[in-house]
């Protein structure tokens, strides 16, 4: 059974290439452009591991990632924060 990664990142290209990267490294990928999508997507599928980027549309990944952990099916799911931002915050 392969392993499941979920990337959340509204930057398609990055969201590409965190897919294409995952799935030569054999997982299952869901991928999510928003924070609530992700959360949802989480919920349902149970991943092994979510890919996450640090600033999303609707909220910052922080804040998402505080609302899995918050909930009993995804609290446990390792979360890898990514970001393209080149900005001193």
């Amino acid at each position: 059974m392969k392993k499941k990664a979920l990337v959340v990142d509204d930057n398609a290209n990055n969201l590409l290439l965190e897919k294409d990267l995952l799935e030569v490294a054999g997982f299952e990928v869901f991928e999510a452009q928003n924070a609530s999508s992700g959360i949802a997507i989480a919920g349902k599928e149970k991943p092994d591991i979510i890919i996450m980027d640090v600033r999303l549309p609707d909220m910052r990944g922080s804040e998402a990632a505080r609302i899995l952990r918050q909930d009993k099916k995804t609290c446990d799911i390792p979360i890898v924060f990514v970001t393209a931002s080149v900005m001193a915050e």
